[in-house]
């Protein structure tokens, strides 16, 4: 069954950090690039990271410097650490697979960031 299943938000002041994981079953994880999308209230969904099954990864010039996508092939995860928060970043955060067919959306990880 393809599912993904996305963790690891939460409520953070400005400057803080956080860590989000996403599980990715039902597909060959390893050969598939992986992106983080968010979508704040009234915004389109954006993707702000991506990487490809050898490791590359690119960054919407929004979080670039500090967020870092990275992945787990044997765990099926994929991670996004996001660092230096700011409010602007408050979003749902999904994961979902790039350059194919997507998968079913998740329902996301809600992250909140305090002024």
């Amino acid at each position: 069954q393809v599912q993904l299943v996305e963790s690891g938000g939460g409520l953070v002041q400005a400057g803080g950090s956080l860590r989000l994981s996403c599980v990715a079953s039902g597909i060959i994880f390893s050969f598939a690039t992986m992106g983080w999308y968010r979508q704040a209230p009234g915004k389109q969904r954006e993707l702000v990271a991506e990487i490809t099954s050898n490791g590359r990864t690119n960054y919407a010039d929004s979080v670039k410097g500090r967020f870092t996508i990275s992945r787990d092939n044997v765990k099926i995860t994929v991670y996004l650490q996001m660092n230096n928060l700011k409010p602007e970043d408050t979003a749902v955060y999904y994961c979902n697979r790039l350059n194919t067919s997507p998968l079913p959306w998740g329902q996301g990880t809600q992250v909140t960031v305090s002024s």
